[in-house]
Parts: structure tokens; C-alpha cells; sequence
């Protein structure tokens, strides 16, 4: 009986193979209940928009070459996506105190608001993600998922 390579691949016994399509999975469906909370929020946000105030939630004063610079996105992609969370009036921009070319970025209050309650429901999301799991069971998985980070980072295949 000749076996099929598809099935050999998606049938792989290896654990490694599955330690990662598990990883992937488990990403998945945590990106997708953490867009489900932003669109059941009713805030109109994309998922990157999100990402932009919770950059700036965590760096106020910071610019957009500072958050093109953390994300690796391309400068025009970053542009775009400030000049629509600042359209929604989440998004806050003052000219730099000693350089008038540059322009600091802040949440507005209602920014603030909206990242703070969506924060909070993440916040539950992730509870609820490892719940069943015991304090020493969550700082083992985190040292492996930090071992894991750090075989990849000092790698370069």
C-alpha cells in the first residue's frame, strides 16, 4: 500500500512538528476571541488599530517613526493606521517641545478608556486561557515557551 505524502505530513508523529502546529492553534483561537471582545465591544477598531493604542498606552510622548522602529512595519502602514485612530478621536498629537518637526503622540482620554476596558476583558480572556493550570505549571510553561524564544532568536537557520 503506497501511502500519500500529504498524509505523511499531516499525520507527522514528531513532537516537535506538533509542539508548533499546537502553538499555532492555540494562537489562532486566542486572535480570534481577542478580535471576537474588540468587535463585541462595540468600538470600531481593527485589530492593528488596537495595537497602535496599546503601543502608545505603554509609550505616551512616542512618535510614529519610535512605533515604526518597535514593529518592524513598513513607515507608510504605521502612518495610515495613526492618521485613522486619530480620525476616532483616540489619538492625540502635540508638536515636540525643542523639535517642531516632530510630533509626539498621546491616547486621548476616551482612547485611554477604550484600551483599559479592552485590556481588562483580555486580561480575562488569558485567565480564563490558563485556568486549571497551577502557579508552578504556569512558570514552567513559561520557562519553556521562554527556552523556545531563545533557541530561535540565537539561531539562524
Amino acid at each position: 500500500m503506497m501511502t500519500n505524502k500529504v498524509d505523511i505530513v499531516n499525520n507527522n508523529p514528531d513532537d516537535t512538528h506538533q509542539v508548533f502546529e499546537t502553538i499555532h492553534r492555540l494562537m489562532h483561537i486566542f486572535r480570534a476571541r481577542q478580535y471576537r471582545l474588540i468587535q463585541d465591544s462595540g468600538v470600531d477598531l481593527t485589530h492593528m488599530q488596537h495595537k497602535v493604542l496599546g503601543y502608545f498606552a505603554r509609550h505616551p510622548d512616542a512618535t510614529l517613526s519610535d512605533l515604526v522602529a518597535d514593529s518592524g512595519k513598513d513607515k507608510a502602514q504605521i502612518a495610515r493606521l495613526i492618521t485613522e485612530v486619530r480620525a476616532k478621536g483616540l489619538l492625540d498629537a502635540k508638536p515636540d517641545r525643542t523639535d517642531k518637526r516632530v510630533t509626539r503622540l498621546n491616547l486621548t482620554q476616551t482612547g485611554k478608556d477604550i484600551f483599559e476596558s479592552l485590556k481588562k476583558a483580555e486580561r480575562e480572556l488569558s485567565d480564563l486561557a490558563v485556568q486549571g493550570l497551577t502557579k508552578e505549571e504556569r512558570k514552567v510553561l513559561l520557562k519553556l515557551l521562554g527556552d523556545i524564544k531563545n533557541n530561535l532568536s540565537g539561531s539562524t537557520p
